[in-house]
């Protein structure tokens, strides 16, 4: 806490929260729709349009009439080695090349585990006390960890291929004893998940240098084996994923399969067909996944990456549309960074570190800039000078779509700099881990989020295994370029109807950024919606979660708050006159890291009771000196 010593590094002259800049010009109607985003200048004069992206078209590949043939008869259940040489024999198991992929793991994960530890999100298992069996109970993070291999990746990143053998080795033998395919639990438990299985698959066929380069040639037999029989399986199942990007997982290792085992051209086809299908599924117009998961747009790009290693390896071009879709995917998830190149803390995500992000889109070998105005993906982005602000401009993801779904409707973050100012709590995909799975619901909740909550109601019903339920149907949103007599600034406005349903009140939110990213102005506006105004008065909560390293203290006249951040700036935090009933806090929160660790925050509430009639709260947030 700040106290004194914050109140005696306040200026002189506070600032004030006026009409330096406006905040509600009404000269337009809003942009109805939660795909549809309007920019202008002050003369209402429509921006220059951006760079449009279109999807490629997603049907399967086109190819001639002997491969459809091939194809379809594959996918009536005729063999590879039939329909590959219908009068010779079954090639004998092997792996048609070597993949050499730029993807990078995390490098302590790696070194943990040649040590004998599983490291996931900040919790060290010991592999010799890992209980791989088809029944074992494991949170989710590990049961990801554990059966999808993605610990492979991992353990490549921390030292030489000859140094790191022996421990593949081991904990692979391990997993084959408790599942293998060809023994009496097949396809039990966790393991034959869709999406597990796919990353699995994938994994071994990219890292097979790193499992088969031991002396023993039992165990080559074994995995060889086992590939080709989790390859037969995935044929059948990766149409049955629960849901778009788990289906991207399954045919994704279909594909590799076929590219790198023997006889696999069948497979292949059968395999780029469903991938394409699924992609054009999973992903919106614009790039962006819709389950709006930056994590999830992480992974479909890891997928993608490590499979056309795959077609390099055997020297083959990927289809077009695979290319297409990677060059879609990047500027969506480029537009969530922050100034200091990590990941902002959506759906569920963590503050994944600027270093994993980096090294993931130059392995993707993207060159593209971050996407600021998204449709489907619905987050804005505004840069201006050394500030960088993202605002959740959407609807939730549908719940078929839904992974670690949060209720964070007309949320924003806002950083500078080296430093986040406002966040998000984040990490409920991560818990399981150093996150208690207790608290991963309320994680999802949108008082973990930098919004309004009202009545201590989610906008947006949040419900068990990552899903949501009813609430936000409709957001509209408004961007618009200011010129302004000091510089310039981007205006947002948007507003959403989850609560109109239960309290008949619209919540509508403006952010005005200046261009030089020492300023933000701020509004949130509760509006009337509906035929019969309601009597009362019903209890808000307007939260910025602060980020972290930042120590607070409130003023004197209880109207503001002090922020002094570990570079040595000082910013302020100021809200407009108070009504009877309505004060400002500080309070404890906390905020997930992008290894999935908990850390002490504090939060600024703005909080009371608002008549049901409506109301209207403003804010600035400004760097002093």
């Amino acid at each position: 806490m700040a106290g004194a010593a914050l109140e005696q590094r306040r200026a002189a002259s506070q600032p004030a929260v006026g009409a330096a800049i406006p905040l509600s010009p009404r000269s337009e109607p809003l942009v109805t729709g939660p795909s549809v985003h309007a920019e202008s200048n002050p003369t209402n004069e429509i921006g220059e349009a951006g760079r449009a992206l279109a999807l490629a078209d997603f049907a399967p590949p086109a190819v001639g009439p002997g491969d459809a043939l091939i194809r379809f008869a594959y996918r009536m259940g005729v063999s590879c080695a039939t329909l590959a040489r219908p009068f010779g024999k079954p090639a004998r198991p092997r792996l048609l090349a070597t993949v050499e992929s730029s993807l990078t793991g995390d490098r302590s994960a790696g070194m943990a585990l040649r040590a004998g530890h599983f490291l996931i999100h900040g919790v060290k298992l010991p592999v010799t006390q890992m209980d791989f069996s088809p029944l074992a109970r494991l949170a989710p993070p590990v049961e990801r960890t554990v059966h999808g291999f993605t610990w492979l990746d991992d353990l490549g990143s921390c030292a030489a291929r000859a140094q790191c053998t022996a421990t593949a080795e081991r904990v692979l033998t391990a997993w084959l004893d408790a599942n293998e395919a060809g023994g009496k639990r097949t396809r039990a438990g966790p393991a034959w998940n869709v999406e597990y299985a796919g990353w699995r698959l994938l994994g071994w066929l990219v890292h097979a240098p790193l499992i088969l380069s031991g002396p023993d040639a039992r165990l080559r037999g074994r995995v060889l084996s086992e590939m080709e029989a989790t390859a037969r399986w995935l044929d059948r199942n990766a149409g049955k994923a629960r849901d778009g990007l788990g289906e991207v997982a399954g045919w994704s290792a279909v594909v590799a399969a076929g590219l790198l085992l023997p006889d696999g051209k069948p497979r292949r086809l059968h395999g780029e067909a469903g991938l394409i299908r699924a992609l054009g599924e999973l992903v919106a117009d614009d790039g962006g996944v819709l389950s709006r998961s930056p994590l999830a747009q992480a992974e479909a790009i890891t997928l993608l990456t490590a499979l056309r290693a795959c077609y390099r390896a055997v020297r083959r071009d990927p289809p077009d549309a695979l290319e297409t879709m990677t060059g879609l995917l990047v500027p969506p998830l480029l537009g969530l960074l922050h100034s200091d190149g990590g990941l902002g803390s959506w759906q569920g995500a963590g503050a994944v570190s600027a270093e994993r992000i980096s090294a993931l889109v130059a392995a993707s070998g993207v060159r593209t800039r971050p996407l600021k105005d998204a449709r489907q993906w619905g987050y804005q982005r505004v840069t201006a000078g050394k500030s960088v602000l993202q605002f959740d401009a959407a609807p939730p993801p549908l719940a078929r779509h839904a992974r670690s779904g949060c209720a964070s409707t007309l949320a924003f973050e806002f950083s500078h700099g080296s430093q986040r100012l406002i966040v998000n709590c984040g990490g409920a995909a991560f818990a399981g881990g150093q996150v208690p799975a207790r608290i991963e619901q309320g994680l999802r909740g949108t008082a973990a989020h930098s919004t309004l909550v009202l009545d201590n109601a989610n906008s947006t019903a949040v419900l068990l295994h990552g899903k949501l339920g009813a609430g936000v149907g409709e957001v509209e949103i408004d961007r618009r370029v200011l010129a302004l007599e000091n510089g310039g600034a981007t205006r947002l406005e948007a507003s959403h109807d989850g609560y109109v349903s239960r309290h008949g009140l619209l919540h509508r939110r403006i952010l005005i950024l200046r261009d030089d990213g020492a300023e933000m102005r701020g509004e949130d506006l509760l509006v009337p919606a509906g035929r019969r105004g309601k009597r009362g008065k019903i209890a808000f909560a307007i939260r910025f979660h602060v980020g972290p390293g930042i120590e607070m203290g409130l003023s004197k006249d209880g109207r503001g708050a002090g922020l002094s951040l570990p570079d040595g700036s000082y910013w302020q935090f100021r809200i407009g006159k108070l009504a009877e009933g309505v004060a400002l806090s500080i309070e404890e929160s906390l905020w997930v890291d992008g290894q999935g660790r908990p850390q002490p925050i504090e939060q600024i509430v703005l909080h009371g009771l608002t008549p049901r009639s409506g109301g209207s709260f403003s804010w600035l947030l400004k760097k002093m000196g």
